[in-house]
Protein backbone atom coordinates (compact mmCIF):
# COMPACT_ATOMS: atom_id res chain seq x y z
CA UNK A 1 0.00 0.00 0.00
CA UNK A 2 2.79 2.61 0.57
CA UNK A 3 4.68 1.62 -2.27
CA UNK A 4 2.41 3.56 -4.40
CA UNK A 5 2.82 7.35 -4.68
CA UNK A 6 -0.75 8.08 -4.59
CA UNK A 7 -0.35 7.19 -0.94
CA UNK A 8 1.66 9.80 -0.44
CA UNK A 9 -0.29 12.94 -1.54
CA UNK A 10 -1.59 15.25 1.25
CA UNK A 11 -3.49 18.61 0.86
CA UNK A 12 -1.70 21.52 2.09
CA UNK A 13 -4.63 21.71 5.05
CA UNK A 14 -4.18 18.03 5.97
CA UNK A 15 -0.50 18.63 6.11
CA UNK A 16 -0.22 21.44 8.36
CA UNK A 17 -2.85 19.98 11.04
CA UNK A 18 -1.50 16.54 10.89
CA UNK A 19 1.65 18.71 11.80
CA UNK A 20 0.38 20.30 14.17
CA UNK A 21 -1.52 17.44 15.68
CA UNK A 22 2.05 15.24 15.64
CA UNK A 23 3.33 18.69 17.48
CA UNK A 24 0.36 18.36 20.03
CA UNK A 25 1.30 14.89 21.52
CA UNK A 26 5.00 15.56 21.12
CA UNK A 27 5.42 18.57 23.07
CA UNK A 28 2.50 18.45 25.01
CA UNK A 29 0.39 15.39 25.52
CA UNK A 30 3.77 13.01 25.96
CA UNK A 31 5.29 15.23 28.66
CA UNK A 32 2.03 15.75 30.46
CA UNK A 33 0.92 11.82 30.49
CA UNK A 34 4.65 10.75 31.32
CA UNK A 35 5.00 13.07 34.24
CA UNK A 36 1.51 11.66 35.46
CA UNK A 37 2.50 7.96 35.18
CA UNK A 38 5.61 8.90 36.98
CA UNK A 39 3.54 10.48 39.75
CA UNK A 40 1.20 7.26 40.13
CA UNK A 41 4.23 5.50 39.72
CA UNK A 42 5.43 6.88 42.99
CA UNK A 43 2.31 5.87 45.01
CA UNK A 44 3.16 2.44 44.97
CA UNK A 45 1.60 -0.36 43.72
CA UNK A 46 1.54 -0.73 40.44
CA UNK A 47 -1.00 -3.23 39.76
CA UNK A 48 -4.11 -1.92 41.45
CA UNK A 49 -3.43 1.67 40.68
CA UNK A 50 -5.62 3.20 38.66
CA UNK A 51 -3.89 6.37 37.77
CA UNK A 52 -1.24 4.46 36.75
CA UNK A 53 -2.65 2.03 34.62
CA UNK A 54 -4.93 4.48 32.75
CA UNK A 55 -1.68 6.77 31.95
CA UNK A 56 0.03 3.73 30.47
CA UNK A 57 -2.23 2.76 28.35
CA UNK A 58 -3.00 6.40 27.24
CA UNK A 59 1.08 6.80 26.69
CA UNK A 60 0.82 3.46 24.45
CA UNK A 61 -2.02 5.12 22.52
CA UNK A 62 -0.03 8.62 22.07
CA UNK A 63 2.39 6.75 20.74
CA UNK A 64 1.32 4.83 17.94
CA UNK A 65 -0.75 8.02 17.26
CA UNK A 66 2.65 9.87 17.15
CA UNK A 67 4.16 6.86 14.94
CA UNK A 68 1.30 6.70 12.65
CA UNK A 69 1.56 10.25 12.01
CA UNK A 70 5.47 10.23 11.27
CA UNK A 71 4.85 7.55 8.89
CA UNK A 72 2.59 9.21 6.94
CA UNK A 73 4.19 12.69 6.80
CA UNK A 74 7.33 11.01 6.36
CA UNK A 75 7.78 11.67 2.07
CA UNK A 76 4.83 12.99 1.94
CA UNK A 77 3.98 14.89 -1.54
CA UNK A 78 1.76 18.14 -0.98
CA UNK A 79 -0.63 18.88 -3.81
CA UNK A 80 -0.91 22.51 -3.74
CA UNK A 81 -1.11 23.05 -7.34
CA UNK A 82 -4.97 23.19 -9.59
CA UNK A 83 -5.15 20.84 -12.68
CA UNK A 84 -4.80 22.02 -15.67
CA UNK A 85 -7.98 20.98 -16.68
CA UNK A 86 -10.55 22.13 -13.70
CA UNK A 87 -13.33 20.69 -15.59
CA UNK A 88 -12.33 17.05 -14.71
CA UNK A 89 -12.30 15.64 -11.05
CA UNK A 90 -8.53 14.79 -9.65
CA UNK A 91 -7.17 14.87 -6.46
CA UNK A 92 -8.34 18.21 -4.19
CA UNK A 93 -11.41 18.49 -6.16
CA UNK A 94 -14.27 19.21 -4.36
CA UNK A 95 -17.77 17.78 -5.65
CA UNK A 96 -21.12 18.11 -5.25
CA UNK A 97 -22.92 14.71 -6.70
CA UNK A 98 -26.77 13.79 -6.91
CA UNK A 99 -28.05 10.35 -6.01
CA UNK A 100 -31.02 8.85 -7.83
CA UNK A 101 -33.77 9.94 -5.35
CA UNK A 102 -31.95 13.41 -5.50
CA UNK A 103 -30.20 13.98 -2.67
CA UNK A 104 -26.98 15.78 -2.78
CA UNK A 105 -23.30 14.97 -1.19
CA UNK A 106 -21.08 17.40 -1.53
CA UNK A 107 -17.35 15.55 -0.89
CA UNK A 108 -13.54 16.52 -1.70
CA UNK A 109 -11.11 14.18 -2.39
CA UNK A 110 -7.71 13.96 -0.06
CA UNK A 111 -4.78 11.95 0.70
CA UNK A 112 -5.45 8.56 2.78
CA UNK A 113 -5.61 9.01 6.18
CA UNK A 114 -6.41 12.82 6.01
CA UNK A 115 -9.33 14.66 8.10
CA UNK A 116 -9.86 17.81 9.36
CA UNK A 117 -12.05 18.29 11.85
CA UNK A 118 -13.80 21.33 10.98
CA UNK A 119 -15.14 20.76 7.21
CA UNK A 120 -17.80 21.63 4.85
CA UNK A 121 -17.63 18.89 2.80
CA UNK A 122 -17.58 14.71 3.49
CA UNK A 123 -13.60 13.88 3.04
CA UNK A 124 -13.29 11.03 0.46
CA UNK A 125 -9.83 8.93 0.78
CA UNK A 126 -8.17 8.44 -2.52
CA UNK A 127 -8.22 5.22 -2.33
CA UNK A 128 -11.98 4.82 -1.43
CA UNK A 129 -14.06 3.18 -4.39
CA UNK A 130 -15.80 6.71 -4.33
CA UNK A 131 -12.72 8.73 -5.24
CA UNK A 132 -11.72 5.95 -7.97
CA UNK A 133 -14.70 5.97 -9.55
CA UNK A 134 -14.90 10.11 -9.76
CA UNK A 135 -11.20 10.34 -10.73
CA UNK A 136 -11.35 12.18 -14.30
CA UNK A 137 -14.79 12.32 -14.73
CA UNK A 138 -16.43 15.70 -15.02
CA UNK A 139 -20.19 17.55 -14.81
CA UNK A 140 -22.90 15.17 -16.18
CA UNK A 141 -21.27 12.30 -16.07
CA UNK A 142 -22.91 9.38 -14.21
CA UNK A 143 -20.40 7.15 -11.58
CA UNK A 144 -22.29 3.72 -9.89
CA UNK A 145 -20.58 3.05 -6.36
CA UNK A 146 -21.92 0.33 -4.12
CA UNK A 147 -25.51 0.44 -6.60
CA UNK A 148 -26.07 3.78 -6.25
CA UNK A 149 -25.66 6.08 -9.38
CA UNK A 150 -24.85 9.28 -8.42
CA UNK A 151 -24.37 12.26 -11.25
CA UNK A 152 -21.66 14.65 -10.86
CA UNK A 153 -23.26 18.59 -10.80
CA UNK A 154 -20.37 20.52 -10.06
CA UNK A 155 -16.71 20.23 -10.03
CA UNK A 156 -14.75 23.08 -7.57
CA UNK A 157 -11.12 23.81 -7.14
CA UNK A 158 -10.54 26.22 -4.32
CA UNK A 159 -7.03 27.15 -2.41
CA UNK A 160 -5.32 23.28 -2.91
Amino acid sequence: MQDNPIHKYLTPDGYAYMKARLNQLLYNDRPQTTQAVSEAAALGDRSENADYIYGKRKLREIDREIRRLQMRLDGAKIIDTLPAERQRIFFGARVLLEDDNGVELYLRLVGVGELLPESDCVYVSLNAPMAKALLGKSVDDDIVVAGVTYTVLNVIYQNL
